[in-house]
This record gives C-alpha cells, structure tokens and sequence, in this order.
C-alpha cells in the first residue's frame, strides 16, 4: 500500500494540475476558505465549468468574512448556472456560522457540523487544508480504487468497499497531496473511457489493467428512465420592466430569481397577471431526478400583478437566472421582438 501512495506523489510532483484554488505540491497549508469554496462548487459540476465561478467569487468575496456579509440575493445571482441551488443557500449559511465562530473548525467533527458540509467535504478540507490522513473518496478515486482491486461489485453497492479499500491505501504522510494526486489521477489518466494504462504511474499494481478489464470498471445499476413532468412559465413585459419572482428558499430553484412559473414544481399557480398570452413553444430541461417540458407564455401588460416584481430592464441580466429560466428567456426573444416591432 505504501509503494501506490509513493507512486502516486512522485507522479503528483511532476503531474500536478494547477487549479486556482491549489497551492503547489509539497507545500501544504492550503487557505480553508479556498478548498471549501471549490469542493462545495465541484459538487455535481466540471473543474472547467466551476474555474470561472470560483475565480469571480474571491474577486467579489476574497475572505470568508467577505461572502459571509453578502445579500443573499447577490451570491444567488453569481451562483446562476451552477444549478443545485441549495448547495448556494448553505454555501452563505456555512460562511456566515464560520465568520461567527472566528474561522473554520481544524477537525473533521466539528467540519461535519457546519451547513452543507457532508463526509466527504470534510475529510476533503482536513486532508488538503491541514493536511490530516483523512480517506477522500469523490467519483474518480471510486473509479482509480475499483480498477486497483478489480472490485466487479456495481456501484452504488460496492461504496462500501472501495471506501475501505481507499482507507487502506491514504498515508499518513503528505495525505492532502496524496487526495490531490488520486483525483488527478482519475481525471486525467483512469479515465471512465479508454483509460491510459500505458503511462499509468501504478499500472503496475493494478489488477483491473493486468486483467484488461479496466475500462469496464467500476460497474454500474441499470439507470432508471427519468420520469417527465410538465409546467408552464410566464414572461411579461411592461413598458419598461420585466416580472420576476423570487423563489421559495427551499426547494426546486431556491432562493432564485425566476420567471412565475406553476405545474413542475408541485405548485398549481393561476397566470400572475390578467393579460392575452401569446403560447410559445416548450423549452426541455433535465434535472437530477425529471426531465421537464416547461411551456412558455408571453404577454405585454402593465396591470398590477398577484404575484412576482416589477424589475427595470436596465437592471436585468438573464445571465442571473438560473439555467431552467436562461431557456425560458432565450425561447420568448421572438415573440419580444415581434412585440416591440408590432
């Protein structure tokens, strides 16, 4: 176990990516604040995806202390188009426990205990932040781990068992480079398809690759087809302002602001204004667990709505709209255009 964990930093050394929110191999000590901003933005997302995010919120917000004072509606609208929304309302509700109690905790358990902070975020924090052998296991050290042991056990049930596995293979030196470097690995090298064994730095340990079953592991359940659900959207323009809403701060979009919207998020909601819609076609939109056909409808009023605020055009951006409402605007560009023309 000890000769993978050498392997893997000499490789490391060499190999590091550079991320913004990394320090250099060898050196340690990396910012808490730093390492937790991007683990709780990669959640669910790409390093390439996150890389622009993460670089406008330290220039916005460079200090813990900094996010922790900001409007909720403000960090809303920078977090657009990561999705997960909740994982934004307990990135302020972390930041502001943490400003409060003067920094973040240096242990595991009291890491544990912070909003939106699981297992794995916290061993991530302790390992590569204070540099404890805590065992980090995302997707790509299931992956590196199931072919390193050949486990042919599909996932999720074979969870257990990599982490086990992981635990064994975590030193006790160096062990936040040691996390870096097995999540490196994985993106780069033991990729999910056409693994390149062939400059591998433990191929030579890994059972999967003597066996030439790498590329069929780890193994998965069947998925599920997602089920589909329907909704409907309403864009309405007045003179000079655009009607959004603010969503309920738990759930489907929390906290965002969105077009009113009533029949895919379990609300049955009538039209937020008396007005002549105009039906436009559908946008798609696939979330975790549904695909959703969303209708769009326009209409041009200046009635006073039952729901939902009037936003001046000049200070609305859809680039603050989360991805489902990005659609939604993108789809009812015509029918504005037709509008304005007419």
């Amino acid at each position: 176990m000890r000769e993978i964990a050498s392997l893997l930093l000499d490789w490391y050394d060499r190999h590091a990516r550079v991320l913004p929110w990394r320090v250099p191999p060898g050196q340690g000590g990396a910012d808490p604040y730093r390492v937790w901003l991007s683990e709780i933005m990669l959640q669910q997302t790409t390093v390439a995806a996150v890389k622009p995010y993460y670089e406008r919120f330290l220039t916005l917000w460079p200090r813990v202390e900094d996010l922790a004072s900001a409007g909720d509606a403000r960090v809303m609208a920078e977090w657009a188009g990561l999705g997960y929304y909740a994982r934004a309302r307990n990135l302020l509700a972390c930041a502001r426990t943490v400003a409060k109690n003067g920094g973040f905790p240096r242990d595991r358990e009291g890491l544990q205990k912070l909003p939106g902070i699981g297992p794995y975020t916290s061993a991530a924090i302790a390992s590569i932040a204070y540099d404890q052998p805590h065992t980090v296991v995302d997707g790509n050290v299931e992956r590196v781990v199931s072919r390193l042991f050949a486990v042919e056990t599909p996932l999720p049930d074979a969870k257990p068992r990599l982490t086990e596995l992981a635990a064994r293979l975590t030193p006790t030196e160096r062990p936040g480079d040691y996390a870096q470097a097995m999540m490196d690995l994985g993106a780069t090298i033991c990729t999910p398809r056409k693994p390149a064994c062939v400059i591998c730095p433990i191929s030579g340990p890994c059972q999967a690759s003597a066996a030439g079953i790498a590329e069929t592991l780890p193994r998965k359940r069947p998925k599920a087809a997602k089920p589909r659900r329907e909704g409907v959207a309403w864009v309405v323009l007045s003179q000079n302002a655009i009607l959004l809403e603010e969503r309920p701060a738990s759930g489907l979009l929390g906290g965002t602001m969105a077009f009113p919207s009533s029949g895919w998020d379990g609300s049955l909601m009538p039209p937020p204004v008396d007005a002549t819609w105009q039906v436009l076609d559908p946008v798609t939109h696939v979330f975790t667990h549904f695909t959703l056909d969303m209708e769009v409808r326009f209409a041009r009023s200046g009635a006073k709505p039952q729901r939902g605020v009037w936003v001046d055009l000049k200070d609305f951006s859809p680039d603050d709209l989360p991805g489902l409402m990005r659609k939604v605007w993108t789809r009812s560009l015509d029918a504005i255009r037709r509008d304005q023309d007419s």
